[in-house]
């Protein structure tokens, strides 16, 4: 949805540095590994402190590694990799837990209710990009969804950082949604991996 509609225009503002980048060494592999490590020492430390605002600029900063590093991939003399491919979806993984996972510990520390919610976010992350991957194994295209990466990777940082600016609700709002639409985005890929299958 948000990414797809938004991803041209993205790419035309952010190529130039992606250039510059490659000229000075730097390789896509290099980019995601530095903003994945930026993301799970930013997550780490500011969440569990409750410092919610600070952390999510700093997340948000060393999160655009993930527009980077594909599009120095796309333009690069040798060009995109099966390995690049892997290692970035698999560093997807790891940072999205990562930032739920941080913003757990206090949640659940104070033991608040909030924390089911995240917990379900937490699952659901990780299910949807799996349901795509399996159904791609059978050749079923599974790219839809009402909430895929970049959406909700958006909505909880945005509710995140207004929870950090003390926006009553901001925090719980931002994981209702989340949960509900990743619930709704799992049953979705479900049922087309299933009408997949039964009309191979």
């Amino acid at each position: 949805m948000i990414s797809s509609a938004l991803k041209p225009a993205v790419t035309r503002l952010i190529e130039p540095v992606a250039r510059f980048a490659l000229r000075i060494g730097l390789t896509p592999n290099t980019i995601t590994l530095l903003g994945a490590l930026g993301v799970l020492l930013s997550a780490g430390y500011f969440y569990p402190q409750e410092e919610y605002f600070v952390g999510t600029l700093f997340i948000s900063f060393f999160a655009l590694s993930d527009l980077f590093d594909g599009t120095m991939a796309r333009i690069s003399h040798s060009g995109a990799s099966k390995w690049g491919g892997f290692l970035d979806s698999t560093i997807d993984r790891i940072t999205d837990s990562a930032i739920i996972i941080a913003i757990l510990i206090p949640l659940i520390e104070a033991d608040d209710k909030l924390s089911y919610l995240g917990l379900i976010t937490l699952v659901t992350g990780l299910l949807i990009p799996y349901i795509r991957a399996k159904a791609e194994s059978y050749s079923i295209d599974c790219s839809v969804g009402i909430a895929e990466r970049t959406e909700r990777l958006v909505i909880i940082l945005t509710a995140v950082g207004f929870e950090g600016l003390n926006v009553p609700y901001a925090l719980a709002a931002g994981l209702w949604l989340l949960a509900i639409l990743g619930v709704v985005t799992v049953i979705q890929r479900i049922k087309v991996v299933r009408n997949g299958l039964l009309n191979q």
